[in-house]
């Protein structure tokens, strides 16, 4: 029969047991800490890139986003407003200068221009009528006027001859004053005919001037008319590619609304945008270097609009070699608007750490491991940065990089 174990020891050998897990525990504990620390206190050198200070030329740039767009593009739209009735291309066709692309309906538009041209006939032929009336109305004045003209002049000849009668005692005072009365009469009728005439003349000028402007007007609205209708056969400006059309047979249209677009697609620019606050260091003619696809390429400012929009400034590129075979439009690009040159500064290798003029927390390279270093770094190119102060020029400094990293003392593992 086996002999009991006492309660004291029974419970001595618990208590050991408990105090042998908790003791394995915290080991386990310890060395994962200790594991944990390690690892966050270094860093593998095959993950660091480094740069050394020094003493150097930074042309100064202003950094922009941007997307290549055809050098030239033009939106075509319809003149009236119609219906399609037939298409002649399709997106994607090389088009030339003239090619129809499609066609509107028409007849309405050209029974508005047939009644159009009837009433400009009938306003020319208002107006020939009217030329015809005033001529002979005139001529009639003219007329009366010579009349008067010659019964006036014989009236006079019968004063003077009476006035002489009169003084060589054959005549009489009566007579005299007769024929006087006579004179004055006609006189002044005849000034009356003569102001008559030059009045009537100047409103049938003004007549005929509101006549002819009506007539005017009608021709220049038949002009338009008639281009617009030219133009509703529509066509392509230009030699180039078709990138948008409206293929809807039967489609209707407004007047002014786009129905296609043409556009080179063998010579591109760059669209770009800069924030409002850097749009006063881009300028007309500065030099550009522009990033498409991990290559570079070199460029000129050509246009910088006026007045920013959302707190941003749109400005375009003109590349110096707009025709390289992988450019196509949409295709985003990072643009460096060089503006001036900050000469033996201290500068190091432009990283993706960098985004604008400031204070930062960089590496530096002690030996086998990386302190940090506060750093107030300052101009830029797609290049370099200025180094304004916290590093001295032969200092290597990691431009990985080292956002996961908050230690203030790296170990380098190799």
């Amino acid at each position: 029969m086996d002999r009991e174990i006492p309660k004291e020891i029974r419970q001595k050998e618990r208590r050991n047991s408990v105090l042998k897990y908790v003791a394995i525990v915290a080991v386990v504990i310890v060395a994962l800490g200790l594991v944990i620390s390690m690892m966050q206190d270094t860093v593998d050198a095959k993950d660091l890139e480094y740069c050394k200070v020094e003493i150097g030329d930074i042309e100064e740039s202003v950094n922009a986003s941007g997307k290549l767009s055809p050098a030239f593009e033009q939106v075509i739209t319809s003149p009236i407003g119609s219906r399609i009735v037939e298409v002649y291309c399709k997106v994607g066709d090389e088009v030339a200068q003239g090619s129809p692309l499609l066609k509107l309906d028409l007849q309405s538009a050209q029974t508005d221009y047939d009644k159009l041209v009837d009433q400009a006939e009938m306003k020319r032929l208002e107006l020939e009528q009217q030329r015809m009336n005033n001529r002979t109305y005139l001529s009639d004045l003219q007329m009366r006027i010579k009349v008067a003209e010659m019964s006036l002049n014989r009236l006079e000849v019968e004063l003077r001859n009476e006035q002489y009668l009169d003084s060589i005692g054959s005549g009489t005072t009566d007579k005299v004053r007769e024929a006087d009365f006579s004179c004055q009469s006609k006189r002044l009728e005849l000034e009356q005919l003569r102001t008559q005439y030059e009045n009537e003349k100047q409103v049938k000028e003004a007549g005929l001037s509101v006549k002819e402007l009506e007539l005017s007007m009608l021709n220049k609205s038949l002009a338009e008319m008639r281009r617009t209708l030219n133009d509703a056969q529509i066509r392509s400006p230009y030699k180039a590619t078709l990138t948008f059309i409206s293929n809807q047979v039967g489609a209707q249209v407004a007047q002014g609304s786009q129905v296609a677009i043409i556009a080179d697609l063998k010579h591109f620019k760059v669209d770009c945008e800069v924030a409002e606050m850097y749009a006063s260091r881009v300028r007309v003619g500065n030099m550009a270097r522009v990033r498409v696809n991990s290559q570079d390429f070199t460029g000129v400012v050509s246009n910088v609009e006026p007045t920013a929009k959302n707190g941003v400034t749109a400005f375009s590129v003109q590349l110096e070699n707009d025709t390289v075979m992988q450019f196509r439009s949409g295709l985003r690009a990072d643009i460096y608007v060089y503006n001036g040159v900050s000469k033996n500064v201290k500068r190091i290798k432009n990283g993706a750490f960098f985004k604008d003029p400031g204070h930062y927390t960089l590496y530096v390279r002690r030996g086998e491991e990386l302190v940090v270093r506060d750093v107030q770094l300052g101009a830029s190119n797609y290049d370099y940065i200025e180094v304004e102060r916290g590093l001295e020029p032969g200092d290597e400094v990691v431009v990985s990089d080292m956002s996961e990293y908050n230690s203030e003392r790296l170990k380098i593992r190799e």
